[in-house]
């Protein structure tokens, strides 16, 4: 397929993991409204998965291109992917990336396209592009606080971080600095892959919450930060998953949490014990989300839990296995809370839906977005003990105080005023997107 001729064509090219492909796709959907062309470039196992996403209504502006990852002993095809991917393979998978430049150094000159995006561990597109003349912009799909703390512990500032409110506990900062020293190059490449990106940094971030940190993140790199908004999925179609819905129409209104931690993180044995008994505790209806790494499933849900738990919480819960449908559940007026790992996308669906925060970050970024729940005021952290285990009293008071208690109103009222203030918004955000994207192409 050939854009048309007066249209911006851009190459995208996401980290090779669902809540990254997932944002540049959704932005490459309300570029196309603006006359944009899209090549989104992944690896063919990402893309299958995105196929159906990309409806009729794109399929005349979104193209998508396979980049094929060199053949590597442990890392057969489908496991280009972060989905299911055994752990340790992680960094063989980035090495593998990198060792495509080549093949995507061919793409760039087959399509040459007015601009590329690229993700934030991919310093090689940028050169790559550069070398060809073509600008490159960086698209962040983290929050613009997690970014700018990252960016100032990697200048060995004597100085403090000037945002008190966003830190780490000791237990999380170990297991952080662990990924970051297990990270493949001595050098870890989200620094460099910043610097790189052409004038602006495109970040999935709002004004509304985090104008103060977008503004600090655009002293430390000299580049303009501009907010892409929310970048929520489109919801699927509801008759697909009728029998959810009909589970959650039964429930009083605001009275169900619903309990997911993401795609790709799997709650031990231990951790999915300490959930099933906060939410014993608590007595509150729940619709949960459990996964098993594939593979490596060993149990039935029934295994998993506490002997006796699903009879004992009745019609009460509701245990989903694997997948289920996040925003069409989150918008459901019977949903009052939502005990999330804080991954941003998450984190995002709950701005866009109203729905406040029971907060239980599990590593990377998430423990920071956890403190901007709390920060902002739209939801409450299930404080772990000083080892970083899940405490299900905690969890139990978490729910309480976000879903019951009066205590909880503001809380509340915060996640309702920043779903209006997002709706009021519009496509405010994208307009400021492609005023900056075609000026870029203009100067080129």
């Amino acid at each position: 397929m050939e854009a048309k001729k007066n249209t911006i064509r851009v190459l995208m090219v996401p980290w090779l993991a669902h809540g990254h492909i997932s944002p540049f796709l959704e932005l490459a959907k309300r570029l196309t409204k603006r006359n944009f062309h899209i090549y989104m470039c992944s690896t063919p196992v990402n893309l299958s998965s995105i196929q159906k996403n990309v409806t009729e209504k794109y399929s005349e502006s979104i193209e998508l291109v396979e980049i094929h990852l060199p053949s590597l002993p442990d890392l057969p095809p489908h496991y280009h992917t972060t989905n299911g991917l055994p752990p340790h393979l992680m960094n063989t998978l980035k090495t593998a990336f990198e060792m495509s430049s080549p093949k995507f150094s061919k793409i760039l000159q087959t399509l040459n396209p007015d601009l590329v995006i690229y993700d934030y561990n991919q310093p090689w597109t940028a050169q790559l592009a550069l070398s060809m003349n073509i600008p490159a912009v960086q698209l962040l799909t983290f929050s613009a606080a997690v970014i700018a703390l990252g960016f100032h512990m990697s200048g060995d500032k004597e100085e403090k971080f000037p945002f008190p409110e966003i830190y780490q506990r000791e237990y999380e900062m170990l297991l952080l600095m662990k990924a970051i020293n297990e990270s493949p190059g001595k050098e870890f490449p989200f620094c460099e892959a910043l610097r790189r990106s052409r004038d602006i940094v495109l970040v999935k971030t709002c004004r509304d919450f985090e104008g103060k940190y977008m503004n600090y993140l655009s002293r430390l790199v000299s580049k303009k930060i501009v907010p892409v908004g929310t970048l929520v999925q489109e919801s699927t179609d509801q008759d697909e998953h009728e029998e959810t819905i009909q589970w959650l129409d039964k429930k009083g209104k605001s009275s169900t949490v619903f309990v997911s931690f993401g795609s790709e993180y799997f709650l031990s044995k231990e951790e999915i014990h300490a959930v099933a008994q906060g939410l014993e505790l608590r007595k509150v209806n729940f619709i949960w989300v459990i996964r098993f790494p594939q593979g490596e499933k060993t149990s039935t849900i029934e295994d998993a839990l506490p002997d006796g738990f699903l009879g004992r919480v009745g019609e009460r819960g509701k245990i989903m296995e694997g997948w289920a449908p996040q925003a069409t559940i989150l918008q459901h007026a019977s949903i009052g809370g939502f005990v999330s790992h804080c991954g941003w996308s998450s984190f995002m669906e709950s701005v866009k839906f109203g729905v406040p925060i029971i907060a239980m970050p599990m590593h990377i970024d998430q423990p920071m977005n956890a403190r901007l729940v709390e920060y902002i005021g739209m939801g409450v952290e299930a404080v772990r003990d000083v080892n970083g285990k899940l405490q299900s009293e905690e969890i139990a008071k978490a729910i309480r105080k976000v879903v019951m208690e009066e205590s909880g109103e503001a809380v509340r009222k915060k996640a309702r005023e920043l779903r209006e203030k997002m709706n009021e918004k519009g496509d405010e955000e994208i307009d400021g997107v492609v005023e900056e994207l075609v000026a870029l192409c203009g100067n080129k």
